[in-house]
C-alpha cells in the first residue's frame, strides 16, 4: 500500500474545509468534509470542470429541498420522491457526476424539523460550497502529479515487456499459459495508458514556448501508445497462430524472426532516442530500413503458390501475420519520424523523471 497524491489531496481538502467551517461557525462543518470527497480531482483542469458541475449540482438540491419542504413538507416518502426528481434533472441536464452531492444537499437540507427553514437551508448550502472549495483550492496549491513521467515509464515499461514476449514468441521459446496471462495484463496496460494520455493532454500550459512544445509531445505521446497497440497485437497474433507459424517454411519463419528482431531493435532505439539517450542520427545520414516488407511479402505469396489449395485457413492466418507485422513496422517508422522531427525543433530538451510505481 502507498500513499498516492489523490489520497493526500482528499485528507487535506477534507481537513481544510473542517477547519474552515468551524472557523465560520457553521452548525454542521461535517458536509463541508463530504463535499470536499466528491470535489477532489486529480487535475487542475478537471478540478475546474467538477467545481462548476458542483455548483449547479448543489443548486439544484437546494433549490428542490426548498421548495418541496414548503409545498409538502418533509415526510420521508417527500425526500424519496424529491431525490428521484433530482436525479432525473441532473442526468437531464447531463450532470451525472453531481448526483452524489446535490443528494447531499437535498437531504441535509431537507432534514431541518422546526426552525427557520429558508435560513437553515443557507447555511447548509454554504457550508456545502465550503467543502466545493476547498477542494479547489487544494487542487491549486498541491502540485499535481507528473503525469507525462508516469505516460513515458509506463509506456516504456509496458513496451518492453511485449518486446521480450515478442522474441520469445519467434523462437518458440515461452509457457503459453503465463503469456495468456500476460496478454491480459498489456492490456489492461495500454488502457492506463491511456488514461494517463488524458491527464497529461489536461494539464494547462501558460507560456506559449511550452504550449508549442507540449502540443508536438502530444502527437508524439499518442503515437507511442499506438505503436505500443501494435506491438501488443503481433504478440497477440503470434501466439494465436503459432500452429501456423511453425508450418511454415524453414526459410519464410527464419525470415520473420529476422524482421521481427530488427523491428522490435527499432522501436527500443526509438524510445530510447526520444529523452536523448541514443542520438539522434543527423540529416545528411543513410536511411536505416529496420524491416524489409518485399522480403516478407514475397516469402508469403510463394508460400500460398506452393499451396494448391486456397481456401486452407493456414494461408489466411498467414496472411493475418504478415499485415499485423507490417502494420507494427509501418507505425515505428512513424514514430521515428515524429521524433526525429521534434528533436530537430527542441534539440533534445525531453526530460523525464525516473518515477516509483
Amino acid at each position: 500500500m502507498k500513499l498516492g497524491a489523490r489520497i493526500l489531496k482528499t485528507g487535506i481538502a477534507i481537513a481544510l474545509s473542517l477547519f474552515i467551517g468551524q472557523l465560520m461557525h457553521s452548525p454542521s462543518p461535517v458536509f463541508a468534509g463530504i463535499a470536499a470527497i466528491f470535489a477532489i480531482q486529480p487535475t487542475i483542469y478537471r478540478s475546474y470542470l467538477t467545481i462548476i458541475e458542483q455548483i449547479q449540482g448543489n443548486i439544484i438540491g437546494a433549490l428542490f429541498a426548498v421548495i418541496f419542504v414548503l409545498l409538502l413538507g418533509n415526510h420521508i416518502i417527500v425526500i424519496g420522491l424529491a431525490a428521484i426528481i433530482v436525479i432525473l434533472l441532473n442526468l437531464k441536464l447531463k450532470l451525472e457526476n453531481t448526483i452524489g452531492l446535490s443528494l447531499v444537499t437535498l437531504i441535509s437540507i431537507m432534514e431541518m424539523q422546526s426552525g427557520n427553514f429558508i435560513q437553515f437551508a443557507g447555511i447548509r448550502f454554504s457550508t456545502i460550497m465550503i467543502g466545493v472549495f476547498s477542494a479547489f483550492l487544494v487542487n491549486l496549491i498541491f502540485m499535481p502529479p507528473k503525469y507525462e513521467n508516469k505516460l513515458y515509464f509506463k509506456i516504456v515499461n509496458t513496451t518492453e515487456e511485449i518486446i521480450k514476449w515478442i522474441r520469445l514468441s519467434t523462437r518458440h521459446d515461452y509457457d503459453h499459459q503465463l503469456l495468456k496471462a500476460d496478454i491480459k495484463t498489456f492490456k489492461e496496460s495500454i488502457h492506463s495508458m491511456e488514461q494517463l494520455y488524458t491527464m497529461y493532454k489536461e494539464e494547462r500550459s501558460y507560456f506559449k514556448k511550452v504550449k508549442l512544445e507540449k502540443s508536438r509531445k502530444l502527437v508524439i505521446y499518442r503515437q507511442l501508445n499506438l505503436t505500443a497497440k501494435k506491438a501488443l497485437d503481433t504478440l497477440k497474433r503470434l501466439h494465436r497462430f503459432e500452429n501456423e507459424l511453425l508450418q511454415l517454411p524453414d526459410s519464410f519463419k527464419q525470415s520473420i524472426q529476422d524482421q521481427l528482431d530488427s523491428l522490435i531493435y527499432h522501436h527500443e532505439q526509438v524510445l530510447l532516442r526520444f529523452i536523448g539517450k541514443v542520438p539522434t542520427p543527423s540529416s545528411g545520414d543513410k536511411e536505416l530500413n529496420y524491416i524489409n516488407k518485399k522480403e516478407l511479402f514475397d516469402f508469403y505469396l510463394k508460400h500460398v503458390r506452393e499451396n494448391n489449395d486456397h481456401d486452407n485457413p493456414h494461408l489466411y492466418h498467414s496472411m493475418q501475420i504478415i499485415a499485423t507485422i507490417i502494420d507494427y513496422g509501418e507505425q515505428v517508422e512513424h514514430l521515428d519520424t515524429l521524433i526525429t522531427s521534434f528533436h530537430s525543433y527542441h534539440h533534445n530538451e525531453v526530460s523525464v523523471e525516473e518515477v516509483h510505481e
